[in-house]
């Protein structure tokens, strides 16, 4: 038996490789004629008779034609082929038409092709000719080529324009419904038949969907969101106070100031069905239409928002939305600045006639550059505290990396989290690093303050301590996390807390390391021990 012959499928005799065959067959939705059955069954005849037998079979069920992406069966057979692990040296297709109805026609050529050159032969086992690669074959591809090319360009004008009918009439057509709306499914005469939840679909093809007002929290919110911006209120308040309430959006995700920006624009909510704002047809990038081109049916939905209430909200955003060129909105900023003697983010957002802070920091970077670019240093303390505790940062960073390389020295694996500024050891043990800032406020002592996140991992902290005016460091203090759990936004300690609040401080970071990675290998160790301790037992005992 050792020295039995082993033989290999991807090594093969070339004769016994031209007896067997592979099939690709695809199915998207145009036409039951091409359904994965049919096309099995002709091509089976088809093998039969050619001697051949199939043993791999390739599919892309449900999929359009019209790109390779997300077509794991041609995919898989054209890494197949290219790798050389294929065991047979035919590979069946229906028609011309099955590699794709791609716009480019060299494209399904191309992967032809890449067939070819590997050894195996393409064959369609529908068509009238005989792939042969003789003059009137390579002619006759080449035309069915174009022709799945141009059905799927007339397919898609035939089925836009029965779309923007539909539309015309007032329904719905396809996507989910806005937060406050639900999709209602009616049928041929507008009788009502049922409801739509998310992801659901419409049975029958006669069927038709429309919108109507959802469930009674969520238009009760739509009616707050329009009533507070009216009111003044800003959109990222509303966003805020939209993640405070715990309100959720319709795909179950917080709030973000782009939707409460595209509901206010929504004239759904006013009882007006739009189409064709935006089209991507077969495949190409998304186009948004000039307003002509929409097609607005005009109550064909119950109204939750009074066209009043409507108006002056989009009268507010026009006002709010203004379009114009980078030196007229420094322009306009700088009489802001002259009216009110100072600026801030939240003047920014308020002042009527500015663009949002949002549209100055995207053509203008940080609001520090802003204000240089009008001449206005701002509090500049501020920015000498934000530039120091910057550099404290980035110090602390530094003392995370080496301290993880310390870590791994010592047979431990280490990883640094820059963005929650925190090391983890061996997956389960986690050490934080934080700036502790110095106070001073007239009768009282000397105190310094620890930022406590809300979503730090437990473990420890070891936070770099600064001297007076927080302009040196004093020394670097180690304390369980714990000892944040019970305090507000801002945890406080001073020299004669230490004790109680369990902090131990150290002249440098280097004597902390030490004292730290001694403490946390004595407690892996001790858990490891733990863990080992009844498998041992049991073997004793065995």
């Amino acid at each position: 038996m050792s020295k039995a012959l082993v033989v290999h499928k991807d090594r093969l005799p070339l004769s016994q490789k031209m007896c067997r065959a592979a099939q690709y067959v695809r199915m998207s939705t145009d036409y039951q004629q091409y359904s994965i059955e049919n096309q099995a069954a002709v091509i089976a005849t088809y093998a039969e008779l050619h001697k051949l037998t199939i043993v791999r079979t390739y599919r892309d069920e449900g999929e359009s034609g019209l790109k390779i992406e997300n077509r794991q069966g041609l995919i898989e057979l054209i890494e197949d082929v290219q790798s050389g692990q294929t065991d047979f040296g035919h590979l069946l297709v229906f028609d011309a038409s099955r590699w794709g109805r791609f716009q480019d026609v060299d494209e399904s050529a191309h992967y032809e092709f890449i067939c070819r050159k590997a050894g195996v032969k393409v064959a369609y086992c529908a068509e009238q000719f005989d792939n042969d690669g003789s003059l009137l074959s390579s002619i006759i591809k080449n035309i069915k080529r174009v022709m799945a090319a141009e059905f799927s360009r007339e397919l898609s004008g035939k089925v836009h324009a029965g779309a923007m009918r539909l539309a015309s009439l007032g329904y719905k057509m396809g996507g989910p419904a806005l937060f406050g709306l639900e999709r209602q499914v009616v049928d041929d005469k507008c009788r009502l038949k049922g409801r739509l939840r998310p992801g659901e679909h419409k049975f029958l093809i006669t069927d038709r969907v429309r919108l109507a007002p959802g469930a009674k929290e969520q238009v009760n919110v739509v009616k707050w969101i329009f009533d507070e911006y009216v009111r003044g209120t800003s959109q990222s308040a509303i966003v805020r106070e939209l993640n405070r309430r715990g309100v959720r959006t319709n795909t179950g995700g917080p709030w973000r100031q782009n939707v409460i920006s595209s509901m206010l624009r929504r004239e759904a909510y006013i009882g007006n069905a739009l189409y064709n704002r935006v089209t991507r047809k077969l495949g190409t990038k998304r186009t948004h239409n000039p307003k002509e081109l929409w097609v607005r049916c005009e109550g064909a939905i119950e109204p939750i928002i009074e066209p009043d209430v409507f108006k002056r909200v989009s009268k507010a955003l026009e006002q709010h939305h203004v379009h114009i060129s980078e030196e007229e909105m420094l322009v306009r900023l700088r009489k802001v600045l002259m009216k009110k003697g100072k600026l801030t983010a939240k003047i920014i957002e308020a002042a009527p006639g500015l663009p949002s802070l949002t549209t100055y920091l995207h053509h203008f970077g940080t609001l520090r550059n802003i204000y240089r670019l009008i001449g206005y240093t701002g509090n500049q303390s501020y920015w000498d505290t934000l530039d120091a505790h910057k550099c404290w940062t980035e110090l602390q960073l530094k003392n995370a990396a080496c301290l993880a390389d310390a870590f791994e020295r010592t047979g431990r694996t280490a990883t640094v989290d820059v963005s929650a500024e925190c090391v983890r050891v061996d997956g389960c043990v986690n050490i934080c690093f934080r700036v502790a800032r110095w106070r001073k406020h007239v009768g009282n002592s000397i105190r310094w303050s620890l930022m406590r996140r809300v979503r730090s991992p437990t473990g420890w902290i070891v936070a770099l301590r600064l001297g007076e005016k927080n302009e040196a460091i004093l020394d670097y203090v180690l304390l369980p996390s714990t000892s944040l759990s019970f305090h507000g936004r801002l945890f406080w300690f001073s020299e004669t807390s230490l004790a109680s609040h369990k902090i131990v401080r150290f002249d440098g970071f280097e004597e902390l390391s030490r004292l730290l990675i001694r403490r946390v290998n004595k407690a892996l160790r001790s858990s490891e021990t733990a863990l080992t301790k009844p498998g041992k037992s049991k073997s004793t005992s065995s």
